[in-house]
């Protein structure tokens, strides 16, 4: 079953950028280390060689991952996002009702998270939390911790 993310194209890009990287670099290391693993000498008795084909097979693993997530991706023109409630790609401004501290996060793909640069993931609790909400609205979010409330301040386009 196959799941449609939504990216920007700067994230639909470096995914491909690592993608290429994994296939055109890392990959002829691993076959490279594989060989000179196997000049050394009898196979079964040889952990170099058990090592890089454990490493070949985590990296191939890795690479048909990513590609299944490219082959699943799509870009989403952030110009027709409609900013009357919050969506993937909303930038959302958030105010903790408890503490009254304000928050400004973007929801974008899983991939994409970084909480530094105020990208939240859209599957994260928060982010399941202000699907749909519009301002003005409370978000009710269970946390490990309990119940957050943010009110919702402002929506705008990522």
């Amino acid at each position: 079953m196959s799941k449609i993310s939504y990216y920007t194209e700067e994230g639909l890009k470096k995914l491909k950028d690592e993608l290429d990287y994994l296939e055109h670099v890392e990959r002829p290391r691993v076959s490279n280390d594989i060989a000179e693993a196997r000049d050394k000498g009898d196979l079964s008795e040889n952990a170099e060689y058990h090592a890089a084909k454990e490493e070949q097979s985590l990296l191939e693993l890795k690479i048909a991952k990513l590609k299944e997530v490219i082959s699943n991706a799509r870009i989403i023109d952030e110009s027709l996002l409609d900013t009357s409630k919050v969506l993937i790609h909303s930038t959302v401004k958030m105010k903790n009702t408890v503490n009254n501290m304000e928050f400004v996060y973007t929801l974008v793909a899983d991939s994409e998270t970084d909480i530094k640069a105020g990208k939240l993931s859209v599957n994260s609790p928060i982010g399941k939390g202000l699907l749909g909400k519009k301002v003005g609205e409370i978000a009710e979010i269970q946390v490990p911790s309990g119940i957050m409330k943010f009110e919702i301040l402002e929506i705008t386009r990522g």
